[in-house]
């Protein structure tokens, strides 16, 4: 909660910026969001109870003009992508200085769509890297099998993982086994053990 009032505070500095609500879940964060349609959203990547990508996809399925930004502070390629697919507007780094979000706000509301900087000189570096010469097999994962993925590795139970994607837990069930065989991981203990790798563990 202090984290959460203290950026609530950092966004109240910025000129032209106005809080209007501060939400501690994923659906309290639908709520307010449509209810009192702000220009943009600031969601945390790992809200509970409802997943944030889920959150946008619902604001983006309704009549709300709410632009939806994203706050983590994971950098991998497949996150960021994700994220953007989903319909937000911004992938912003929890290290990102007052400046750089005044910016990403400026760049949101002219329509545009803003990555923070650093993002995508680490897309940069890993992908003109010379020992990066196979291809990473986290970009064979559907978008709901790295959903499962990122779920089970940031230890969510697989029938809270059902609630939380509006899945059944047989099919939950699929997706992780699909996504085990993709990776070639066959137990949880690995899959946490490459998220560690990966830089992947919220």
């Amino acid at each position: 909660m202090l984290l959460l009032e203290g950026l609530a505070t950092l966004c109240n500095t910025i000129p032209g910026c106005s809080v209007t609500a501060q939400s501690a879940s994923g659906q309290q964060a639908l709520a307010d969001i449509q209810r009192l349609k702000p220009d943009i959203a600031l969601l945390d990547l790992d809200l509970t109870d409802l997943l944030t990508i889920e959150v946008i996809r619902q604001i983006r399925a309704g009549e709300s003009k709410t632009r939806c930004a994203v706050l983590s502070a994971r950098k991998d390629k497949k996150t960021v992508l994700e994220v953007l697919r989903s319909g937000a507007c911004g992938f912003i780094l929890t290290s990102s200085t007052r400046q750089q979000l005044a910016e990403a706000f400026q760049h949101i509301l002219q329509g545009g769509i803003y990555v923070s900087p650093a993002i995508e000189m680490a897309s940069l570096v890993a992908e003109s890297s010379p020992v990066r010469r196979y291809s990473d097999p986290l970009d064979s994962l559907s978008g709901r099998e790295y959903q499962v993925f990122t779920l089970l590795v940031d230890g969510v139970r697989a029938k809270e993982i059902a609630a939380r994607l509006s899945l059944s837990p047989k099919t939950v069930d699929t997706y992780r086994s699909s996504l085990m065989r993709k990776l070639d991981i066959f137990d949880l203990a690995g899959l946490v053990k490459f998220a560690i790798q990966r830089n992947l563990v919220s």
